[in-house]
């Protein structure tokens, strides 16, 4: 069960309770389930109880309640605890045919590069307009491919873009000049002390620069955005990129490919894999989320931020992936690819959202 699935399985668990008379509320169009935070448990968690406990009239807990005895009937949901002042934490059951991983890897490769991406039908366009600064045009920029990842119209302007962020940052608006009456938003991160400095890094590295800090943070130059080891989060991110798309050629010269399904129990290196899995898919999970935020919130350094914490949950489980030594490839092992492969597609979408490259070879 995906966590798509999962919310309309809520959304349909709120319905029923109205229906039978147990609530008394308008069925909200959504319901947001995420990783659970501090004191929760299981695969996923909502607080859908408390958005409808005022307007029900009654308490989080008496709602929540309501919801969780229609929730355990459900296929593919192995139980549901409530927690704290009514939020309702929910396990999925692997062997229900709906895991959570098996779920939400297939709707992970299935959609690729616009895994997370929204479709919304008509709207007014919103409109983006840059200071004449190297940050606020190339947050700018992002924040409008961004608005586009969720059906959002967009028109990006600057009141100017030097010849030079082009041909290093590959930066683009679709318009110059002053702020027009008919402005959204105007961007304005904090100045670039040094762009010069920004500029020597060149496209992808003076792109992570300037993205991955939130606006009202200072931007820190040197040298360190282009060192090839761990220490550099973009490095990382692109460096498990990297390993996934070498999976998958090691895997094609061993004679197997990619099959979303259980990640097995037994092997060399089934315990490590277990051990990583659950936080690599809950980082899987809440990349459509974090792409609403994003845009919601204008706010690019989300993105970047999360495609780190996606690198740093995934990478543990990469040596795992292949069969070794005399293993024969098995069902858990195009699993376990499969897992790899949504990661990849994960962190090669992200990248491109904010335009920076994501090589296959590092």
């Amino acid at each position: 069960m995906t966590p798509v699935e999962l919310s309309r399985t809520v959304l349909h668990a709120v319905r029923r309770a109205v229906d039978a008379g147990e609530l008394s509320v308008a069925v909200p169009e959504r319901a947001v389930v995420t990783p659970p935070g501090p004191g929760g448990c299981g695969d996923y968690a909502t607080n859908v109880a408390l958005q409808l406990a005022r307007p029900a009239g009654q308490t989080p807990q008496r709602v929540a309640e309501v919801l969780r005895r229609r929730l355990v009937e459900v296929g593919g949901i192995a139980d549901v605890v409530l927690t704290g002042p009514g939020f309702i934490n929910i396990s999925l059951d692997e062997r229900g045919g709906g895991a959570v991983g098996v779920g939400l890897v297939a709707e992970v490769l299935r959609a690729g590069g616009r895994y997370g991406y929204a479709e919304r039908a008509g709207g007014a366009v919103v409109r983006l307009h840059c200071a004449r600064e190297v940050r606020a045009v190339v947050v700018g920029e992002v924040v409008g491919r961004l608005l586009r990842a969720q059906g959002v119209t967009v028109r990006t302007s600057a009141e100017g873009v030097e010849p030079r962020w082009t041909d290093v940052l590959g930066v683009r608006v679709d318009g110059g000049g002053s702020a027009s009456a008919e402005v959204s938003v105007n961007v304005r991160p904090v100045p670039v002390a040094d762009p010069d400095s920004l500029l020597a890094l060149g496209r992808d590295a003076g792109r992570w620069a300037l993205l991955r800090p939130a606006g009202h943070d200072r931007v820190r130059g040197g040298a360190g955005g282009l060192v090839q080891r761990e220490v550099n989060p973009l490095f990382r991110v692109r460096y498990v990129h990297a390993r996934t798309r070498a999976l998958a050629r090691n895997a094609a010269d061993l004679g197997f490919s990619a099959e979303p399904g259980a990640l097995g129990e037994a092997g060399a290196d089934a315990e490590r894999v277990l051990l990583a899995a659950p936080a690599a898919l809950a980082a899987l999970g809440d990349h459509p989320r974090v792409l609403a935020a994003a845009a919601e919130h204008r706010a690019p350094d989300r993105l970047a931020r999360h495609l780190v914490a996606v690198a740093d949950a995934a990478l543990p489980l990469l040596p795992g992936v292949l069969p070794r030594g005399g293993e024969k490839p098995s069902a858990a092992h195009r699993a376990r690819l499969a897992l790899a492969e949504a990661v990849g597609t994960v962190l090669a979408g992200g990248l491109s959202l904010l335009g920076i490259d994501a090589p296959d070879h590092i």
